[in-house]
C-alpha cells in the first residue's frame, strides 16, 4: 500500500483541491473534509469541501461548515474523497468524482474494511475514526494545525469513536486525539455539541422509538424503527436518528442492533451496529452496502414486515455459534 507520505507528496503536487464528502454527512466526513482543506489552504492551495446534500445541524456549530459547497465551484487538478466507503456514498456528486477518474489526480482516503480502492491513489486503513488518519496526513503535509483545523479532526474522532467508547478505539486514537488537543481543540464543547445535546422533540421521539424496539433471535438481534410520520409528528429531519442504533447494545443479550431510518415510502436506511461476534459489513453486503466489522451501513427496499423477515435471516445466517 502506498504510505501516507507519498500520499502528502503527491498532493502537493496539485495547485488545488476539491475534497469530497459522504451524503448524509456525519461527524467524520465533515471533519475529515474541512482539516484536510484548512491544511491545504495554509500550504496556498485553492481547495474548498463539497457535500451533495445539507450539514445537520448539530454540526454547524463549528463556523467551518457554512463553507461546505453542494458542488465544485471551480475545475481543481486534484479530487480528493475523505471517509467515503464507494463512489454511490458520494450521492449526487458520484458522477462529478467519476469523471474526474479520467481528467484529475484523484485520492481516496478512508477506513472502511470494505473500500474497492476506486481512486488514482488510495490510502485506506482501518480506525476508528478517518479523521485519524487526516491528522497523520497532516504532519505529512508539514503542517502545523491551528485551533480550527484542530477541532474539525477532534469532532471526526469524537463522534466516529462513540466519544472513544467503541470497541476498534486504541492507543493510535487517543495518540491522535491528543496531538488535536494539543493544538487547541475543545474536547469537551465538541462532545456536548455533537453528541450529546438534543432539543426536547428529539429525546421524546427517541423515548419513543426505544420503547418499541423489536427483539429478534432470542433477543439477539434489537431493530428500531424511525418512520417518516414520526420524524414529521416531532418536526425533526433524518439526523435525528443519530446515536439510535447504539442504544440496544448496552442490554445484555443484544449481539446486533439495527436502526431503520424510513427515507420514504418503501425505502429504508439501515444502521447496524455489532458487540464484536458478528461482523455486520458481512450482513451490509448482502444488501448492497458496507462499512467496517462493527458499523456498517445500507439500503433496503420494500415492506417493512418484509424487510425484517431479510434482516432477521440474514442475520441468523452470519451468527454462527453466537
Amino acid at each position: 500500500m502506498i504510505s501516507i507520505e507519498e500520499i502528502a507528496t503527491l498532493i502537493k503536487r496539485s495547485r488545488s483541491a476539491v475534497v469530497f464528502t459522504h451524503m448524509r454527512p456525519d461527524g467524520d466526513t465533515i471533519g475529515s473534509g474541512l482539516a484536510l482543506c484548512r491544511a491545504l489552504r495554509s500550504l496556498g492551495m485553492r481547495c474548498e469541501v463539497v457535500n451533495e446534500g445539507e450539514i445537520p445541524e448539530r454540526y454547524t456549530f463549528l463556523a467551518g461548515t457554512s463553507e461546505i459547497l453542494q458542488k465544485p465551484s471551480f475545475d481543481a487538478e486534484a479530487y480528493i474523497a475523505v471517509d467515503t466507503s464507494d463512489l454511490a456514498r458520494l450521492g449526487a456528486l458520484e458522477e462529478t468524482f467519476r469523471a474526474g477518474l479520467r481528467k484529475k489526480v484523484t485520492f481516496n482516503i478512508d477506513h472502511h474494511v470494505s473500500n474497492p480502492r476506486y481512486a488514482k491513489y488510495n490510502f485506506v486503513r482501518e480506525r476508528s475514526s478517518n479523521c485519524e488518519t487526516i491528522a497523520e496526513l497532516i504532519r505529512a503535509l508539514g503542517v502545523i494545525p491551528d485551533r480550527e483545523t484542530a477541532d474539525f479532526l477532534m469532532l471526526g474522532m469524537v463522534t466516529d469513536s462513540g466519544n472513544f467508547s467503541h470497541s476498534d478505539v486504541n492507543e493510535a486514537t487517543f495518540l491522535e486525539a491528543a496531538y488535536a488537543a494539543r493544538y487547541g481543540a475543545d474536547v469537551n464543547r465538541i462532545s456536548y455539541e455533537a453528541v450529546k445535546r438534543q432539543t426536547k422533540e428529539r429525546a421524546t421521539m427517541y423515548a419513543e422509538v426505544i420503547s418499541k424496539i423489536r427483539f429478534f433471535l432470542n433477543d439477539a438481534l434489537a431493530v428500531a424503527v424511525i418512520s417518516q410520520e414520526m420524524l414529521e409528528r416531532y418536526g425533526l429531519k433524518q439526523d435525528a436518528s443519530e446515536g439510535v442504533v447504539d442504544f440496544a447494545l448496552t442490554i445484555d443479550s443484544v449481539e446486533v442492533s439495527i436502526c431503520l431510518l424510513e427515507a420514504k415510502r418503501g425505502q429504508f436506511k439501515a444502521s447496524l451496529r455489532s458487540k464484536g461476534k458478528v461482523n455486520v459489513n458481512e450482513i451490509a453486503k448482502n444488501f448492497g452496502g458496507g462499512g467496517h466489522v462493527l458499523a456498517s451501513g445500507c439500503m433496503l427496499f420494500g415492506d417493512l414486515e418484509e424487510i425484517l423477515d431479510r434482516i432477521r435471516y440474514t442475520v441468523y445466517q452470519n451468527m454462527g455459534d453466537v
